[in-house]
């Protein structure tokens, strides 16, 4: 049986859930997932948990927020006037936009909270901040 390592492509199912329970993704009921280790690919801790795997192994880990989307960041969360928006845009929770940074390069910030006069837009992931644990199945190795 093949061990999965660095520059393997490999086809996995996994399922993700937070320390409530909650489940935020998974591959079952569609295709695998596949990916390149040591490709940057996936999050750290998740490449971790799958080099040294074997073909028809399966896994259980928890990922702090380091090896995961990393620690929530407040200096990404930001209160602007609407009128800074271009009215063609809706306005609503959970609505993702492209903001530029003054850099050049562009940041998708979320929509999280909104009154008459403002928007509060998020450049965290939406999992930033919390630990992921994941039940990972490696169905092979190429």
């Amino acid at each position: 049986m093949a061990t999965a390592k660095p520059g393997d492509t490999v086809s996995i199912h996994y399922t993700g859930t937070l320390d409530d329970g909650s489940q935020f993704d998974s591959s079952r009921g569609r295709a695998p997932f596949e990916f390149t280790l040591g490709a940057g690919q996936v999050i750290p801790g998740f490449e971790i948990a799958v080099q040294g795997l074997e073909e028809g192994e399966s896994r259980t880990v928890r990922i702090d927020p380091d090896d995961a989307y990393g620690p929530h960041q407040p200096q990404l969360v930001q209160k602007i006037g609407r009128d800074n928006l271009p009215p063609t845009i809706e306005i609503e929770k959970g609505v993702q936009l492209q903001a530029g940074r003054p850099d050049g390069s562009s940041l998708i910030v979320t929509i999280t909270d909104f009154d008459a006069e403002t928007v509060t837009l998020d450049g965290n992931h939406e999992l930033a901040g919390q630990a992921l644990t994941f039940e990972i199945e490696l169905l092979k190795v190429s």
